[in-house]
């Protein structure tokens, strides 16, 4: 499921990793940070799949470009989970800078959306770097003075195993539907004893289900004809007891838990041991999950 891209496989990885990750007390601006600065659509790594799927598609960029929803994860039995574009595109919020001040050394923000959280980095002294499979977000990001690439978080990275810290927040811990796996991915990216700054949802709930974007603005016609948009795909919710269930289970360490605003957060440590064989599990699981439906395990509020 990852592919992983060891420093030495390439001069053009090995010189985005050496540039993306050095000097982490040194200011982080788009000349500075050392991403590269390849265009969105000439940047390797992203295939025409992931460039096609709902987060690249007209809701999602047309809520960024707008600064503001409606947009909202839909549940095949039409559950609304109402997405927060307003807060996105604002600068940083004290609840994210409870998260930020907690950083060390180079950060990869993964799902970085409109960059709000990457600049604010960069103004604080770190190195940052943002990915996102969109290219409105990517754009934006850089618009406002943050480093971005065009990328999942299961492609070939910059600084794979040299990050200090990596961000997932926002909801972006249900990025894929599995979080054991982004946790496995999460403990690639991240250098020894580095440190993963996750997001929970404030309720006690364990959910992996199939959601579609919906902006609440599509004509019948439109229904009619389905597009990328209308492609489900699995998401995770978890609240911060599920987190730490699976993070136990992945040999990560607990560091800090707390709450702002009504937002809850957990930092774990990069397990110290070789990260177990992801690829054994991952082909397990693609032929189970061929075989089940979705399981959720807990009911989101309704």
């Amino acid at each position: 499921m990852s592919t992983t891209l060891p420093p030495s496989s390439s001069g053009t990885a090995t010189q985005e990793s050496r540039e993306a990750t050095g000097a982490p007390d040194a200011p982080a601006s788009p000349e500075t940070t050392g991403a590269p600065d390849a265009r969105p659509e000439t940047e390797p790594g992203l295939g025409a799949e992931a460039r096609t799927a709902p987060w690249g598609t007209d809701p999602y960029a047309n809520a960024l470009r707008n600064g503001h929803g409606p947009l909202f994860l839909r549940r095949s039995d039409g559950w609304l989970l109402p997405l927060e574009v307003e807060r996105w595109c604002s600068d940083a919020g004290s609840a994210d800078l409870s998260a930020l001040h907690r950083c060390e050394g180079p950060v990869l923000d993964i799902g970085c959306g409109p960059g709000r959280l990457v600049a604010e980095l960069s103004a604080l002294g770190h190195r940052a770097l943002g990915i996102d499979v969109s290219e409105a977000a990517v754009a934006r990001t850089r618009r406002i003075g943050g480093s971005a690439l065009l990328r999942s978080v299961f492609d070939p990275l910059p600084g794979e195993g040299r990050w200090g810290t990596v961000l997932l927040v926002d909801g972006n811990i249900g990025i894929g539907g599995d979080p054991a796996a982004l946790l496995d991915r999460a403990a690639e990216l991240l250098s020894t004893g580095g440190l993963l700054i996750a997001e929970t949802s404030p309720l006690d709930i364990d959910e992996r289900v199939q959601v579609r974007l919906d902006d609440g603005l599509r004509t019948p016609a439109e229904k009619a004809a389905p597009g990328p948009a209308d492609r489900p795909f699995p998401w995770a919710r978890i609240g911060t007891p599920a987190l730490l269930r699976y993070a136990d289970a992945c040999g990560w360490r607990p560091a800090d838990q707390w709450s702002a605003e009504g937002r809850a957060f957990v930092s774990l440590r990069r397990p110290r041991p070789p990260v177990r064989d992801r690829s054994a599990r991952t082909s397990s699981q693609s032929a189970e999950s061929a075989n089940n439906t979705p399981v959720i395990r807990s009911q989101l509020e309704r």
